[in-house]
């Protein structure tokens, strides 16, 4: 349903649920020569938290890692603009946070 709702907003999907060693990426796809990376993270309800506040640094660690792979694995230039987005969604709704968290470096803190 998210891949779907950003091919509306304009995203090119690349893939969905790309899995490795490192971990998960739930959707990757390309907006205006962006290669963009997006966690969706999904709540029922407030009372666990905001579906934002799920994606913390531990998380956005392992998505960084798992980008690297990605990149890696299919030769994708390290000097190709990329960015981390998240799509919280709830009740019905979805909200995009583009550039949701900057790229952390392997050893980064």
């Amino acid at each position: 349903m998210a891949a779907l709702w950003l091919r509306s907003l304009g995203f090119r999907i690349i893939c969905c649920n790309f899995r490795d060693r490192y971990g998960e990426i739930d959707i990757i796809a390309e907006e205006n020569g962006v290669l963009v990376f997006t966690e969706v993270k999904y709540r029922s309800n407030d009372s666990s938290g905001t579906p934002g506040e799920a994606v913390n640094y531990h998380k956005q660690r392992k998505i960084c890692r798992t980008a690297d792979w990605y990149m890696s694995r299919y030769q994708i230039p390290p000097d190709t603009p990329c960015r981390f987005d998240v799509i919280a969604a709830w009740s019905g709704r979805m909200k995009l946070f583009r550039n949701a968290f900057p790229y952390i470096p392997p050893g980064g803190k």
